[in-house]
């Protein structure tokens, strides 16, 4: 096939769902809802965990690295998705589109990573809460972090980079509400088998292995709680990593059903709203769970507000 017989192409229509305006208004109004719920309690998770001292932990600093997380992901295409749902033109530079895969592809590894990493932390507090402290020391939480940070960003950089640099061959028809890795790889016209040998692997070394690890430190978590002869004290230690379990469980559980599941063109449709609604509910989520199951974020809510409308009345 000769490159030379098609133009480059400078951006990309996204025509998921176009075919059904009622379900975009619906849509619309829904994601909208859900983004400022989303904006407004991983904000509040974030100012509360620096405000409040006690909470000024491992656990709690990783729980605000999810939070931001979360606002960043759902930024980098819920505004699109708005935007399109009510406009005619329903297009994306080829700029935009990039930079939205290359962030919310990075963001979605980051959080597999802080996911496991949390999960570490959670076994260390329970296994051995005597030298926790010593442990989870303030170089060694933060190194953590970063480098979750790190990893899902380079491995979400260099995937894009891959796919962005391949002919489309005047292919700019996106099928879908985002500029998805896999939506791309439809539109491509050459050799895409590095491509999908480097998807095979991420998705091994950001879903698998994560999973596994988060898993394998449950196994030794239980363990430790069911050998605990207090009942208040199996309380106690249940109840510090049962939001963290919950959130993993939504995460991957949805994860899971969305990417492991048969494809069909009869069910298109319905996996455009599922996975939408995925990605939205989710951070939705993640704030409420750790309020609901977490006494000190509760205590440190009701501490912050009161002294700000204590502040208020003078």
């Amino acid at each position: 096939m000769e490159m030379g017989n098609y133009s480059a192409v400078t951006e990309f229509f996204l025509v998921g769902l176009s075919k059904y305006s009622e379900l975009q208004l619906f849509l619309f109004i829904f994601c909208l809802i859900t983004y400022v719920i989303i904006l407004l309690g991983n904000s509040l998770l974030i100012i509360i965990s620096i405000l409040d001292s006690r909470l000024h932990t491992p656990m709690y600093f990783f729980l605000g690295n999810l939070s931001f997380l979360d606002i960043c992901y759902t930024s980098s295409f819920i505004p699109t998705v708005l935007i399109i749902f009510r406009s005619e033109r329903k297009s994306i530079s080829f700029t935009g589109c990039a930079l939205q895969m290359v962030v919310s592809l990075g963001l979605g590894c980051t959080e597999c990573v802080l996911l496991a990493v949390m999960a570490y932390d959670r076994y260390v507090a329970i296994c051995n809460p005597l030298r926790y402290p010593i442990i989870m020391n303030r170089v060694l939480y933060v190194h953590m972090a970063a480098w979750s940070w790190i990893i899902g960003c380079l491995n979400s950089l260099v995937q894009t980079v891959l796919i962005m640099v391949l002919p489309f061959c005047g292919n700019n028809v996106i099928d879908h509400l985002t500029c998805e890795l896999l939506a791309l790889l439809k539109l491509i016209c050459s050799d895409i088998t590095i491509n999908v040998l480097i998807m095979t692997v991420a998705s091994i070394v950001f879903l698998v292995i994560p999973l596994l690890l988060i898993f394998i430190s449950y196994v030794f978590i239980l363990s430790t709680i069911l050998r605990l002869n207090s009942t208040e004290g199996r309380k106690k230690a249940f109840s510090t990593c049962s939001a963290h379990l919950a959130v993993v469980v939504l995460f991957y559980g949805s994860a899971l059903f969305m990417y492991m599941k048969p494809k069909s063109k009869d069910t298109k449709t319905f996996d455009e709203i599922v996975g939408l609604t995925y990605g939205v509910v989710t951070p939705m989520l993640n704030p409420i769970i750790y309020s609901l199951r977490n006494k000190e974020v509760k205590e440190a809510v009701k501490k912050v507000l009161s002294k700000y409308l204590h502040s208020w009345k003078i």
